[in-house]
């Protein structure tokens, strides 16, 4: 198959707050927003969207169905705040076309740490990777992704350097971090791995 990077994200889901600003780029301003987007399971992941300012459409209220095309990204956050490698949707079209909860990834890069393989307490195979997809002007992001069941025992015998088609879906879940002197309530954002080719 074309080893050919690639990062494509298609969303769908309600708005939870009206954007607020996030940085300035090459005299553009950027903003964020939290995106709700129900799993047929009815668990609702909440993703971070990162875009520009001149892409809204007008009138944004929070309950909104927003529609989002875009690409997978990732920064390393050095604040002290929260995760060290913070993962958001980069939205380049921003739209009101859908009224249907969607969250599609498709993915090809290269495995950039050595899989870890483990089974769960109640014996469910599971397999972390790490993807890294390059992005143009030397820039790469580095994505978290999780396999379950037999797509883990496939994943499991990758080595760095491979390259890997992946489709999935962009899920959030939270979690306690013990810190020195206290405990943090934080989350982490993954994808879930629905199909895997080498």
């Amino acid at each position: 198959m074309e080893r050919t990077p690639y990062n494509e994200l298609s969303l769908c889901g309600t708005l939870k707050e009206i954007p607020a600003f996030s940085h300035e780029s090459h005299g553009m301003r950027y903003f964020s927003f939290p995106l709700c987007i129900k799993r047929l399971s009815g668990v609702i992941d909440t993703v971070n969207v990162i875009t520009a300012e001149t892409l809204f459409p007008e009138d944004l209220c929070p309950g909104d169905f927003l529609s989002v095309v875009g690409e997978l990204r990732s920064f390393n956050n050095n604040s002290g705040i929260g995760n060290k490698l913070a993962i958001f949707a980069f939205a380049k079209v921003l739209s009101r076309d859908k009224t249907e909860y969607q969250n599609d990834l498709k993915l090809g890069g290269v495995i950039c740490k050595v899989p870890i393989y483990r089974r769960t307490p109640f014996g469910r195979e599971i397999c972390d990777l790490m993807l890294a997809i390059n992005r143009k002007y030397g820039r790469s992001d580095y994505l978290p992704c999780i396999a379950w069941g037999r797509i883990s025992s496939a994943a499991s015998v990758l080595n760095t350097g491979d390259f890997v088609h992946i489709t999935g879906r962009l899920q959030s879940r939270t979690y306690v971090k013990a810190l020195e002197d206290h405990e943090e309530t934080r989350t982490a954002f993954e994808v879930s791995v629905f199909t895997l080719e080498t």
